[in-house]
């Protein structure tokens, strides 16, 4: 496989959170893409300066303040195009400046490479997952090790099991995954990885998904690694 694109991750933290940011370059144009810029907003220049390209675009899988607040200080410094689902822009009231709306399957242009947003609500109102030709972004719809909670403000685990669904039947097996939290595994894994570990890929019944999602007395939701 010729990819048109070179891929960066960062871990950044604030106490207990750990969030992987993804920095997505156009060989040709050294256009970057990042996606769900947070925490460290020093780290992240620097990861950009030694990339020696140009911040074009902001991808947002979700509205949550962990996935989403340097988005202000970015805009300032360089000026890109914000990308988030309809939905979730629509549910959540989110603004900022430059900000682009996307439905499923939309395609965005970074450079010469193509990145297609794949609607995956169920953690939030309007998630969203961010593919290219051999990685899928996820954000926090599902990790290495399980799936993200459902927000009792606009996620639903009906729409989530619909997500997870939608991912197995859609994605190629052999596609990479790039959550936005881990809990232990490195991120990367394949989808036919998580096809044999990840026990929310093994519910084919709706309601037994449902009720292992929402079962109470969860521990360790936010024991990221």
């Amino acid at each position: 496989m010729n990819l048109t694109f070179h891929m960066e991750q960062l871990r950044v933290c604030f106490m207990n959170f750990i969030n992987y940011v993804y920095f997505v370059m156009d060989e040709k144009t050294r256009d970057i893409a990042i996606v769900d810029p947070s925490w460290d907003l020093l780290k992240v220049e620097s990861y950009l300066q030694q990339l020696n390209g140009n911040l074009k675009a902001i991808l947002l899988t979700h509205s949550h303040w962990d996935h989403i607040n340097l988005v202000n200080p970015l805009l300032e410094k360089y000026n890109p195009q914000v990308f988030m689902s309809t939905n979730e822009i629509d549910f959540y009231h989110f603004r900022c400046r430059n900000l682009h709306s996307i439905k499923d399957k939309d395609s965005i242009q970074v450079g010469e490479t193509e990145i297609k947003s794949l609607l995956t609500p169920g953690h939030t109102a309007g998630s969203v997952c961010y593919l290219l030709s051999d990685r899928l972004f996820t954000g926090d719809t599902i990790f290495i090790e399980g799936c993200g909670f459902c927000d009792p403000n606009g996620g639903d685990p009906v729409e989530l099991y619909n997500s997870v669904q939608k991912i197995k039947r859609e994605i190629d097996d052999s596609i990479q995954i790039y959550p936005a939290h881990s809990f232990g595994k490195a991120p990367g894994f394949t989808l036919n990885h998580l096809m044999d570990e990840n026990i929310y890929f093994q519910f084919t019944s709706k309601e037994s998904f449902i009720k292992f999602r929402m079962r109470p007395n969860q521990k360790g939701l936010f024991d990221f690694k």
